[in-house]
């Protein structure tokens, strides 16, 4: 064994309920263990994350990890509250999402190896698409008592009326359910521990009872404590919604964004559940940080290692460079060689105009261009006071002459022209066929 997993999760902040003799269990023997996954999507997103890091911990640790994408579950919904109840998944889709994760989570976990702790990937769709109402009713339904069902908190909060809709049976079932994937993992390939979020804890103590009660069996649990905003916003949403692991989904350079803006009271927390550096290293960034909070260390380490972890180094060097063209008057290189998702990132929400193409490829006086076919400037006169004191620039260069002509030489990706008024006035035109 490498290190000791919960010792490892314990500083690190990531544990938030063990069952006893968990700890006991890991440093006994190599243990399998699984962590359910939802494949509503065919991306993870950062909300995903933690569950992820604890899983490549533990086969760091040395022992052997399962991934459990929910193709039967991920089709119900769950009475801890994340989500009402879920559209039904045809099986092509859930294939495409389960694959897709699959992918992802190879960057974190090693799958491929003949290591004796390579981890798998299950789904539980194979062994419940072919079990009937019937059998289940009988052979795992009359382990578990309505009783114990109904003491669970998640069940009790639906049941006075936190949710409009009360309660659906098949929702009370969802635990059921998520406690037969413990017993099958356990009987099919001696899984002991189940990890999860900390919202999960009722589904996952039912498998332990599933198992105690059917097969005498023993295994244990861990939860990660929910992600939370040091303000008690939530972790991983922004206005446009989830942070995607996918680049089709959320830019890297959005991505990397994301985490360099994190609040001062979170970054030293995060560091510490989504990257892999040292106790040592992130007390030696935090006391550097500590000095000097404007640098913000803390917050450019975190965004360079958890941007490189997903999408690599050259993904990350292009996002660094991306986010210098807002503050450098010499980053017209860096300007021209973004994509056009990026560009769009970096001038999200500046003012937009439209051009049409056939004006550009004719060429527009530059005072036409700025207070008449845009409105850049309120009249040509400003335009040109404001060219002459060097206050203008059109794709990061300045504009020194106003008789100049804008052309089709000053497309960005053939299609765009940023043009810049002062210091932090940006204006992007888009040119229109």
């Amino acid at each position: 064994m490498d290190k000791n997993f919960v010792e490892e999760l314990t500083w690190r902040g990531m544990i938030h309920t063990m069952m006893p003799g968990t700890e006991e269990q890991l440093n006994k023997e190599m243990t399998t263990a699984y962590l359910g996954i939802d494949p509503t999507a065919d991306s993870l997103h950062i909300g995903h994350l933690c569950g992820v890091m604890m899983l490549r911990h533990l086969q760091r640790c040395g022992h052997k990890p399962i991934a459990l994408v929910g193709g039967a579950t991920g089709m119900i919904g769950d009475p801890s509250g994340k989500s009402a109840e879920r559209n039904l998944l045809d099986e092509a889709t859930l294939r495409h999402n389960q694959e897709a994760i699959k992918a992802q989570l190879s960057r974190f976990l090693d799958f491929e190896s003949d290591a004796p702790n390579k981890a798998e990937l299950v789904n539980n769709y194979d062994w419940m698409k072919e079990f009937s109402f019937l059998d289940f009713a009988r052979e795992i339904g009359k382990h578990i008592t309505v009783n114990y069902m109904m003491a669970k908190e998640s069940v009790q909060k639906r049941l006075n009326g936190e949710a409009r809709d009360g309660l659906s049976f098949t929702e009370f079932t969802y635990q059921l359910l998520q406690g037969y994937d413990f017993l099958h993992l356990y009987e099919t390939k001696g899984c002991k521990l189940q990890l999860g979020g900390s919202d999960q804890w009722g589904n996952i103590t039912t498998g332990g009872e599933l198992i105690r009660r059917k097969l005498g069996g023993e295994v244990f649990a861990l939860t990660c404590p929910l992600i939370t905003k040091a303000d008690g916003g939530k972790f991983g949403k922004t206005e446009s919604g989830n942070i995607w692991l996918d680049a089709r989904y959320t830019s890297p350079y959005k991505f990397y964004q994301f985490w360099l803006n994190v609040g001062d009271a979170d970054a030293e927390k995060y560091l510490k559940i989504f990257t892999f550096l040292t106790k040592e290293e992130i007390e030696a960034l935090a006391a550097e940080h500590a000095k000097d909070p404007g640098l913000r260390p803390l917050q450019k380490k975190l965004a360079e290692e958890v941007t490189v972890m997903v999408h690599g180094r050259e993904a990350y060097d292009a996002a660094v460079s991306a986010s210098k063209i807002l503050f450098s008057n010499s980053a017209v290189d860096e300007l021209h060689a973004l994509d056009e998702q990026t560009l769009l990132d970096i001038f999200e929400g500046v003012p937009r105009f439209e051009v049409a193409r056939a004006d550009i490829e004719a060429g527009v006086p530059v005072l036409d261009f700025l207070a008449e076919k845009t409105a850049v400037f309120p009249s040509k006169g400003e335009a040109r006071k404001m060219i002459q004191g060097n206050g203008v620039s059109i794709n990061k260069e300045k504009l020194t002459d106003p008789t100049a002509v804008i052309g089709k030489d000053h497309l960005l990706g053939n299609k765009y022209i940023l043009a810049q008024r002062g210091k932090k006035n940006y204006y992007l035109i888009t040119v229109k066929d």
